[in-house]
C-alpha cells in the first residue's frame, strides 16, 4: 500500500468552490433570477365587468324602394310631354301624349263591326225561333231548323268576337295616354315631342321612381349572419317602436343622417365570389336628401352584453399556438401567465370570453422584461394617469422667477 499524500491546503478550497458553483447552476435552473434591483415595476388595469353595446359598421348603397320604367305601349309620334323631370308625380297622372287618331279610326271600325255582327244576330235568332214550331207539324225540315240555329250561335260567336275587338281598340286608345304606375319622382325625359315611339320596341319614355322610404342594400359575410340571427332571438339587439332593429346611417360626407331605419330583410342566397349575404335597411326619406345609389355606411347594434370584461389591447399577446395570453400580478406579487379566450375588439380593447375574472390586474407594460414567476411593482395605471398636480417634485412647480 502507498502511503497516502498529505493534502494541499489550496485544494480544499478549490473543491468548496466547485461544489458551490454546481449548487449555483441547479438553483439557477429551477426559478428565474431576480432582476437588478428588484421586483420589475409594471402599469397593470384591474378587471372589473361593465355594459357594453356591439355595433357593426357595414357599407353599402341606397336604392329606390320602388321603381318603375315607363315605356311605350303602342306606337306613334309623341304628342306632349305634360311632367317636369325631377319632379313628384302620382299614380294615374299622364306623363306623354301619343297621336291617338290611327287607333281612334280603329276604335270607330270595331264598333261598326260589332253593329253589323248584332243586326246578323237578331235576324238569324228570329229565324231560329220561327222554324222551331214548324218542325213539329213538318212544315220545314229538321235540316233547316238544325242551320238555323248553327247560323243563331255563328251570330252569337260574331257579336263576342266584335266586342273583343271594340275593347282591344278602346285599351289601344287609353295607351295613347302614357299614366304614371306608381307615386314617386320622375328622372329624365328620354323622348321629346315628335318622336316617334315604337310598341314592339318598348321604347322607353321615363323613370318613376319611389324614394320614401328608400332601400340601403347592405353587405354582410355570410358567417356573421347567423350570429346576428341569434343576438337578434335573444333579444340584445336595440329595436325599434315595431320590434325591428334600428340602424343608423352615415352619409358619403361622414355625417349621421338624422332620422333612424330599421333591418328589413336578409337574402337567402350567398354571393359565391364574395361570401357575403345582403341585408336591407329601411329608411324615411321625406326631403328626398337620400338619392338612390348613394354610396353610405350604416351602423347598427347587433348585440349588448351587461358584464363584458375588456382588456387592453396592448397588454394581450400570443403563444406559439396563437392563444391570445396576457399576464396578471398574481397573490404573492409575481407575474403569472394566463391563456385567453377573446370574442372580439371593442376599440382598442379585447372583449374576454374565458381565462380572467372581474379583480384580476392584468400587466400592460414592460411585458418584454417579466416571465411567468417574476416579482413585479405593480402601479394602476388609472391612478397614474389621473395623479394630481401636488404630487409632481416641488422644483417642477416653481415659478420661472422663483431664482431670482
Amino acid at each position: 500500500m502507498h502511503p497516502s499524500l498529505p493534502l494541499k491546503p489550496g485544494s480544499c478550497f478549490l473543491s468548496l468552490a466547485a461544489v458551490l458553483v454546481l449548487l449555483a447552476t441547479g438553483c439557477s435552473r429551477q426559478a428565474p433570477p431576480l432582476p437588478p434591483g428588484g421586483p420589475v415595476q409594471v402599469d397593470v388595469v384591474t378587471l372589473s365587468p361593465s355594459p357594453v353595446a356591439f355595433t357593426r359598421e357595414l357599407p353599402g348603397r341606397t336604392a329606390a324602394r320602388r321603381i318603375a320604367q315607363v315605356r311605350a305601349r303602342v306606337s306613334g309620334i309623341v304628342l306632349k310631354r305634360l311632367f317636369t323631370e325631377g319632379s313628384e308625380v302620382k299614380t294615374g297622372d299622364v306623363l306623354y301624349e301619343i297621336d291617338p287618331a290611327p287607333y281612334e279610326a280603329v276604335l270607330a271600325r270595331a264598333r261598326a263591326e260589332l253593329q253589323r255582327a248584332e243586326a246578323n244576330l237578331v235576324s238569324v235568332k228570329l229565324q231560329a225561333e220561327r222554324f222551331k214550331p214548324l218542325v213539329a207539324s213538318n212544315a220545314v225540315s229538321r235540316q233547316q231548323y238544325d242551320d238555323a240555329v248553327a247560323a243563331m250561335g255563328v251570330g252569337e260567336a260574331a257579336v263576342a268576337a266584335a266586342k273583343a275587338a271594340v275593347q282591344t281598340a278602346e285599351i289601344d286608345v287609353g295607351y295613347t295616354k302614357v299614366l304614371s304606375p306608381i307615386d314617386g319622382r320622375i328622372g329624365l325625359a328620354e323622348v321629346t315631342e315628335g318622336a316617334y315611339v315604337q310598341a314592339g320596341q318598348a321604347t322607353l319614355l321615363a323613370t318613376v321612381q319611389q324614394i320614401d322610404p328608400i332601400y340601403v342594400n347592405l353587405v354582410q359575410p355570410s358567417s356573421e349572419v347567423a350570429r346576428i340571427r341569434h343576438e337578434y332571438e335573444e333579444g340584445r339587439m336595440k329595436r325599434d317602436s315595431q320590434g325591428q332593429p334600428e340602424v343608423t346611417l352615415l352619409t358619403e360626407a361622414g355625417t349621421e343622417y338624422p332620422v333612424r331605419g330599421r333591418l328589413e330583410f336578409s337574402d337567402i342566397t350567398v354571393d359565391r365570389s364574395t361570401g357575403s349575404v345582403t341585408l336591407r335597411a329601411l329608411f324615411p326619406n321625406p326631403e328626398g336628401r337620400l338619392l338612390p345609389g348613394t354610396f353610405v355606411r350604416a351602423r347598427f347594434e347587433e348585440g349588448f352584453n351587461p358584464q363584458a370584461l375588456l382588456v387592453p389591447q396592448q397588454g394581450v399577446t400570443r403563444n406559439y399556438r396563437g392563444d391570445p395570453t396576457a399576464y396578471v400580478v398574481a397573490a404573492n406579487g409575481t407575474a403569472e401567465l394566463r391563456t385567453l379566450q377573446t370574442s372580439r375588439a371593442y376599440g382598442d380593447q379585447w372583449v374576454v370570453e374565458s381565462g380572467l375574472a372581474a379583480g384580476d390586474r392584468v400587466i400592460v407594460s414592460n411585458l418584454q422584461r417579466i416571465r411567468p414567476g417574476v416579482p413585479v411593482q405593480p402601479v394602476d395605471s388609472a391612478a397614474k394617469q389621473s395623479a394630481p398636480a401636488e404630487q409632481l417634485p416641488t422644483a417642477a412647480k416653481q415659478p420661472a422667477d422663483s431664482n431670482r
